[in-house]
């Protein structure tokens, strides 16, 4: 009964659990229902948002960053190039080129980014041989092998190793042989430069000057090839030209490695200006290669010389004894990089009795033909003044005073003439001023002040001492006697031309009168008498400048120099002058020479005149001049009892 009892009380209780599940079963199925509804509508509100988001994202790339975003990407790809502009070029009168420029690279390697790169590949790809040494090793020989007459192997392996995150490797480079050496090895770096070239060498050097690149401006747009002397200095403005800049694409934002087709020009690079001078090449050559020789001949220090245009002052030649080559930097030196034919005035000696004789003339106070009685000593205040051979009293022409070179007969009539009209004609002759031939480092000469001649002043300055010219100066005083009286500013450069071939000329040479036509004329045929090859007495100071079938009118000179020891007049050291126009019937050229201290104990030392010679003799056959009417007529020099 009890077993019952039991069994009917677990059926109740398992009845009452079964009823209790069945009810939460239902509950938990409809709150289940409810969840999946709730889960799917939070999915859809964020999706929701993320689109909203990315939409206004989209509309922010695609429309407000779009700029800004476009402009990094292609700072990503882009470079900007600064082209240098093309140096114009320096060409003499007939279009010979005396300097241009060729475009040329540099190669370098950022050795602190190559040693990074090739370390980072090795970390991704253990156990290649490629490495830092081999990688250089090979470029060190390929570019040895491109470039046999610069760097050897060893050489730039030395410059691929050294202690410093970046290295210039070559200079001057042909960007063919550039391009291939990138296209192998991409790590190397390009440079755009120019290359200035002189075909000529040490022709006209003096003048044309030397020019290379300059890179030590921080502003990288003035990089470019400038002026160091001569014209490439004084006229780097009108050479330089003005530099560009350029756009390209470059593949993996490598700078060297410039995609085909996308370059653009932001500001075009304008070319400079070519310069034409008044030089002759060939003529300056063979005037440099005379007077080098006769230098040399003559134990001379060192020499100058110069041609001139009689009517119009352009300077055919200009000439010093040495020389440099622009081309090889390495060779220079700085006294040869000067240009002593403007730069170093002297004192010229007997060259300067043509102002002398022109006074006489022009002021009526001799005539060709008229005497003096000359003579062997003259007191002048506290100095006695001979001549450069010893005589008694002789009765000179005016002509032979100066054809035979008589210090004291040009004295006494330099007294005649007077000091105030004396310093009047030395400035009309230009001498004390710059000529404004348009070369830089030019000297002006030294004539003492009015004011602070002495007594002795006037003893000196007639016959070439105490005053100092440039062998340029000393051509204008003859060039102004050729030329009919009139004075005419030398000139070195003749026109410019723009790059777009429009041609500038210089501004024309200001020219003074200085005495009148018949005056120069009067100077210049008594004058011809200095070349004079009469018996005895009427010879005149050089015979040896004489030219077949040509007259020639001109003036010896030598001046004596200061010893530097003692701070006197020497002896022994003296400036050998010649001055002379070609032809003196038909003037067309005037040539100045001057020896610097040559022992004028040899034939040629004692002389400029046979170098004149030489020049002149040139001169007539390159321009065809024709002969002269006839010969200069002889004339009578030292009156004989």
């Amino acid at each position: 009964m009890a077993s019952g009892r039991n069994q009917a009380r677990a059926r109740a209780v398992g009845s009452a659990r079964r009823t209790y599940a069945a009810g939460t079963r239902s509950a938990a199925a409809r709150r289940g229902n409810g969840g999946h509804r709730s889960r799917f509508s939070a999915v859809r509100l964020l999706l929701v948002a993320v689109l909203l988001v990315a939409g206004v994202k989209l509309v922010q790339v695609q429309w407000f960053d779009a700029a800004a975003l476009s402009a990094a990407a292609e700072r990503q790809r882009t470079q900007t190039i600064d082209i240098p502009a093309q140096r114009g070029s320096i060409v003499d009168r007939n279009g010979a080129k005396l300097a241009f420029s060729v475009e040329v690279r540099t190669l370098s390697v950022n050795l602190k980014a190559l040693h990074k790169s090739m370390d980072d590949f090795a970390a991704k790809n253990p156990g290649t041989k490629k490495t830092f040494d081999s990688e250089t090793a090979a470029a060190a020989k390929y570019i040895a092998a491109k470039v046999p007459n610069q760097l050897n192997e060893q050489q730039l392996l030395e410059l691929f190793h050294k202690q410093a995150s970046f290295t210039y490797l070559l200079n001057n480079v042909e960007p063919s042989v550039a391009a291939d050496i990138v296209k192998h090895f991409a790590w190397i770096g390009v440079e755009k430069r120019a290359l200035r070239e002189y075909p000529g060498g040490g022709l006209a050097a003096n003048i044309v000057g030397a020019a290379n690149w300059r890179s030590e401006d921080k502003d990288v747009s003035k990089h470019n090839l400038h002026g160091l002397v001569g014209l490439e200095l004084l006229r780097d403005n009108d050479l330089a030209g003005t530099p560009g800049r350029m756009m390209v694409n470059t593949k993996n934002g490598s700078d060297n490695v410039v995609i085909p087709g996308t370059e653009r020009d932001l500001q075009a690079a304008v070319p400079g200006s070519d310069l034409e001078l008044t030089i002759d090449s060939d003529l300056q050559y063979e005037v440099q290669r005379q007077l080098a020789d006769y230098v040399q001949q003559s134990h001379a220090k060192g020499g100058q010389a110069v041609v001139m245009d009689a009517k119009t002052g352009e300077v055919y030649a200009l000439a010093n004894d040495k020389t440099f080559d622009p081309n090889d930097q390495s060779t220079w030196n700085t006294d040869d990089l000067a240009n002593p034919a403007v730069t170093t005035p002297f004192e010229p000696g007997s060259v300067n009795k043509l102002v002398t004789a022109t006074g006489a003339i022009d002021y009526g106070i001799a005539t060709p033909e008229s005497t003096v009685e000359v003579p062997g000593a003259l007191q002048v205040a506290d100095k006695t003044v001979h001549d450069a051979w010893t005589h008694g009293t002789q009765t000179f022409t005016t002509t032979g005073i100066f054809a035979k070179s008589s210090n004291i007969g040009t004295l006494l009539l330099a007294q005649k003439i007077g000091e105030e009209r004396y310093a009047n004609l030395l400035k009309l002759f230009g001498l004390g001023q710059r000529t404004g031939v348009g070369l830089p480092g030019e000297s002006a000469g030294v004539v003492p002040a009015r004011s602070q001649w002495s007594a002795t002043t006037f003893g000196n300055l007639p016959i070439g001492q105490g005053l100092m010219m440039t062998v340029l100066q000393m051509a204008g005083m003859y060039q102004t006697i050729a030329n009919d009286g009139v004075r005419v500013e030398p000139r070195i450069v003749k026109a410019k031309v723009n790059p777009d071939g429009t041609t500038v000329p210089e501004p024309a040479p200001k020219s003074v009168r200085v005495v009148s036509p018949e005056t120069a004329k009067t100077v210049r045929d008594m004058m011809r008498a200095v070349a004079q090859n009469g018996k005895g007495l009427q010879k005149g100071t050089a015979p040896t400048a004489a030219v077949e079938g040509y007259q020639i009118s001109g003036k010896t000179g030598t001046g004596q120099q200061v010893d530097p020891r003692t701070k006197a007049y020497s002896d022994h050291l003296y400036n050998i002058t010649f001055a002379g126009i070609l032809p003196a019937d038909h003037p067309r050229f005037v040539v100045g020479i001057r020896l610097d201290a040559p022992d004028t104990t040899l034939p040629v030392g004692h002389s400029a005149a046979p170098l004149f010679h030489t020049i002149a003799s040139y001169v007539t056959q390159r321009y065809q001049i024709p002969l002269s009417d006839g010969p200069s007529p002889e004339v009578p020099l030292i009156i004989t009892p």
